[in-house]
């Protein structure tokens, strides 16, 4: 009984941190954005110019996180904040393989299976 409440434990604590991580990233984000460009004038919505490759791509965004790029800490709130379910999912499926639960086990890892195969078919 204790394994099962020490798992319980580390799921609970894992989505815990996983979202303050997910804000404090993104917040951080914000207020650099805010410092550098909170007194500039509303941007114009009406024509669509394309998205800046530089936050829309891993590398980009990894790429912007030394120079403090606001943009590029913000997206890593949103990467952060997406993994964290994912990591519990991941989670329950080992739980669910050590109980010897092998219909959760199974129906854990389709979903598993699902929102990465999902994740990686669609760019970042």
């Amino acid at each position: 009984m204790k394994r099962k409440h020490d798992i319980q434990k580390l799921i609970g604590n894992t989505l815990r941190r996983g979202v303050t991580l997910a804000c404090v990233l993104a917040v951080v984000g914000g207020v650099l954005y805010l410092v550098r460009h909170g007194a500039e004038p509303m941007p114009d919505y009406t024509r669509f110019r394309g998205a800046d490759p530089s936050f829309t791509t891993l590398g980009g965004i990894l790429g912007g996180l030394p120079r403090f790029e606001a943009r590029e800490w913000i997206q890593l709130g949103v990467i952060a904040l997406i993994l964290t379910p994912i990591l519990r999912v991941a989670l329950s499926l080992v739980d669910f393989i050590e109980e010897r639960d092998w219909l959760f086990a199974a129906i854990t890892a389709v979903v598993l299976a699902v929102i990465i195969t999902s994740s990686l078919a669609t760019p970042l």
